[in-house]
């Protein structure tokens, strides 16, 4: 029984459409990154599956449960950790998970093992309002937690958190999937959704563009690779000779470098173009394509989401 299936789902707001005919299904036990530019429908498809919103049409499952007709099933069964939350100013960190256990029939977690997991066991009788950003975020990630539920819904957890929270996040993260939880992750750094999912989805426009393990997006967009070239100066022909190769999608410039995304076929190509532009090729290395090239290239966005 897949964790997440929807079917057919389009969610039309007056005259726009944020989601056409979607289809989408998260295997029980994985983490599943869902990616998408501003305004591509991420945040209407969470809030479907959370039943804050219904769909004009299609049918929306969580864990076996329809979304809308079931909404208090659904919600005792999973946890969330939503983007652009709140916290309660006057209530400490311990009172705010006891809350979350007062709220899920049968749960008698203890707050503090709870905020020890998160790390701010130290924060448990300080007020929230008094919390910077990463503890507010660790707190509410504490609450999702409560319960051990079956799907954990996580919408830019890492925001606010410094690396070594960020890589705490991914320890848990890894752990809930160990201990049996499927993990549905939204977020914009890409950086933090490459280490940690087993498949990915890109939505587009209300529709998914692309939906793979990222070996496999990889492979998709016919083994790109990324070439870094240091010139002794980045002109416009070097830029346009380059982008005129056949096999190349993307240059990019930063200082005196030039970043390709290309086949591996095209490297000898590109090299030969910049040096026929007048500019003089000083080093180069190649890596292959990042979730980052990935994003941009299914998406053609300008620019990664921030």
């Amino acid at each position: 029984m897949p964790a997440i299936d929807l079917e057919g789902v389009t969610k039309q707001f007056g005259d726009v459409t944020a989601l056409h005919d979607v289809d989408l299904t998260v295997e029980d036990g994985e983490i599943y990154g869902f990616l998408g530019p501003n305004g591509a429908g991420k945040s209407t498809t969470i809030n479907i599956l959370l039943d804050f919103i219904r769909p004009t049409s299609g049918n929306a499952n969580v864990l076996g449960f329809d979304a809308q007709a079931d909404t208090v099933e659904v919600r005792r069964r999973i946890g969330v950790l939503p983007d652009g939350f709140d916290v309660y100013n006057r209530l400490t960190g311990r009172q705010h998970i006891q809350f979350a256990i007062d709220s899920k029939p049968g749960v008698d977690d203890d707050p503090m093992a709870i905020l020890e997991r998160v790390g701010i066991p130290d924060a448990a009788d300080r007020k929230a309002g008094g919390y910077s950003k990463g503890m507010a975020q660790r707190l509410v990630l504490g609450m999702a937690l409560v319960g051990d539920p079956d799907l954990l819904i996580l919408d830019e957890p890492s925001t606010g958190l410094d690396p070594n929270g960020a890589r705490e996040m991914r320890e848990i993260i890894r752990e809930e999937r160990d201990r049996g939880a499927t993990i549905f992750f939204s977020s914009h750094i890409l950086e933090q959704v490459e280490a940690v999912c087993d498949r990915v989805g890109i939505l587009r426009e209300g529709q998914i563009v692309a939906e793979d393990s990222i070996e496999g997006l990889r492979d998709a967009v016919g083994g790109q690779a990324s070439l870094t070239v240091t010139v002794d100066r980045v002109t416009e022909d070097a830029i346009e000779a380059a982008k005129g190769v056949a096999g190349v999608s993307e240059v990019r410039t930063e200082g005196s470098e030039l970043t390709v995304a290309c086949e591996d076929s095209a490297k000898r190509d590109v090299l030969d173009a910049i040096e026929g532009a007048g500019a003089r090729v000083e080093t180069f290395g190649t890596e292959r394509a990042s979730l980052e090239d990935l994003f941009l290239h299914y998406t053609n966005e300008a620019e990664v989401e921030a």
